[in-house]
């Protein structure tokens, strides 16, 4: 099997799981990631850049979302007869036989398969699973288990989750994104909707009602006869989930691990029978308590015990650059996160406020492609109410072209009315910037779903040095 873009979350999650299944794996990618060191360290043969001669020896070529038509790699393959294909056409053959549990959503996804991944491991099922995070108590984003569960991050770009037949899907909300893909929110929810209507005979969608798009989506589902079972987190604030919901989280209060404690309450329907658990998250933040909920009505309707799920979650420690503390020097806390769209940084400046009440927040964002950006720039601008000071690098491409009429994140910054916040394109000017400002208190959150976490990287590098000449 030869990946084209190896290094990515997505495909080097697959080449894990196939390396354990005994496989012979090849890849190829621009520059040498993380994930693809460490599948290299691991007998994988990387080769950095592009070219005819990598797929030598390949059966199969699975490249990612990014490779396009006229990439020499796929040329060369189909001009040898080598079948190419995307994730979402090899995955439905990759999870044949096994039964599926799929995460969907526009947020919450990764934590939320990472955690059942966690929790079925806990509890002794060996599950295959593939995330779209490390994992930070397994070490690793995918894990080829001897179990019956297939544990899946459901992607929706590119449509990857239409590929996908699972017993359980989760749906943890929808709201309109990647307008490369999806021009039109209608265009977004419809391709849920065929996510949905994709569940195996007999399964279940479990879908949270705090979300309009998700509680829509239940509706629709309902409408259609599928088996359809609700969860929703009680805010006393909150009326989205004044329906009966089967599993609902209670009673949050923050506890000493910097993560909050809820009550989990599962209500069997038609009767009154219900079945109490208390969770003692690490993870801060109310969006994570809805995560692990989901987590918990997945293990009960595989029943499982539940008193051994909420164990095993509140033991969870995160996935990287998910509210990932980096490290604390000379009193400046280092946070990574990944979040990219409004809705992800208002519920991460949430949390991190919860977490840090008295600190001043300086938060770093490099908004993530051309598309996205100009879509949601009024959400953007609104969206860091939270934030003490705000510093947005330029936008992180991906995938597109600059726009001709030069859109960028100058034009960001002009929109924002706080007083306090900055445009500064370049990464080392960043940085001087809040080495020259950071002080014993404050927490620096970086939020990026591109290389901005270089930034975090070199600042702790930098104040370590500043210690250690200090001392």
């Amino acid at each position: 099997m030869h990946f084209i873009g190896i290094g990515g979350t997505g495909l080097s999650a697959i080449a894990r799981v196939l390396l354990e299944s005994g496989y012979q794996v090849t890849g190829s990618d621009r520059s040498l990631s993380p994930l693809a060191k460490s599948l290299q360290e691991e007998g994988v043969r990387v080769a950095i850049g592009h070219r005819p001669e990598n797929i030598e020896g390949a059966q199969v070529v699975v490249r990612s979302s990014a490779i396009p038509d006229d990439n020499v790699e796929v040329i060369a393959a189909r001009q040898h007869g080598i079948p190419v294909l995307k994730r979402s056409e090899f995955l439905s053959t990759l999870m044949s036989g096994r039964m599926g549990i799929a995460v969907a959503g526009t947020h919450g996804k990764t934590t939320t398969t990472a955690m059942i991944a966690w929790m079925l491991t806990t509890l002794g099922q060996d599950p295959t699973y593939i995330t779209g995070g490390v994992l930070k108590n397994l070490g690793n984003n995918a894990h080829a288990g001897k179990g019956s569960a297939f544990v899946i991050e459901a992607d929706e770009y590119d449509r990857m989750f239409l590929g996908l037949k699972p017993y359980i899907a989760v749906i943890t909300n929808i709201e309109h994104d990647h307008p490369d893909c999806y021009p039109t929110p209608d265009d977004y929810f419809n391709a849920f909707d065929d996510f949905a209507a994709q569940v195996s005979e007999g399964g279940t969608l479990l879908v949270c009602t705090n979300d309009g798009g998700a509680a829509r989506l239940c509706q629709v589902a309902k409408a259609r006869g599928q088996k359809v079972v609700t969860y929703a987190v009680k805010y006393s604030n909150n009326g989205s989930c004044n329906q009966p919901n089967v599993y609902t989280a209670e009673t949050l209060t923050p506890n000493p691990s910097g993560g909050l404690s809820f009550e989990a309450v599962c209500t069997t329907p038609g009767s009154q029978l219900e079945v109490h658990t208390l969770v003692n998250l690490r993870l801060p933040g109310r969006h994570n308590v809805q995560n692990a909920l989901a987590a918990l009505a997945v293990a009960h309707l595989l029943g499982l015990p539940m008193d051994k799920a909420s164990q095993a979650l509140s033991e969870f420690r995160g996935t990287g650059r998910r509210f990932e503390v980096r490290a604390e020097v000379n009193g400046v806390i280092v946070i990574d996160d990944y979040a990219h769209h409004p809705t992800e940084i208002r519920a991460t400046l949430a949390a991190a406020r919860m977490r840090f009440p008295r600190s001043r927040l300086w938060v770093v964002w490099q908004p993530h492609t051309y598309s996205r950006t100009r879509l949601l720039l009024h959400d953007f601008v609104a969206a860091f109410e939270q934030a003490d000071h705000v510093l947005v690098t330029e936008i992180y491409a991906a995938r597109e072209q600059q726009p001709e009429d030069g859109f960028s994140s100058q034009q960001i910054v002009a929109a924002m009315t706080y007083p306090n916040a900055i445009c500064i394109p370049d990464f080392s000017q960043a940085v001087k910037f809040l080495l020259d400002r950071l002080i014993p208190g404050d927490v620096l959150l970086v939020l990026s779903a591109g290389d901005a976490d270089q930034i975090s990287a070199r600042v702790v590098e930098q104040l370590k040095e500043r210690r250690k000449a200090g001392d």
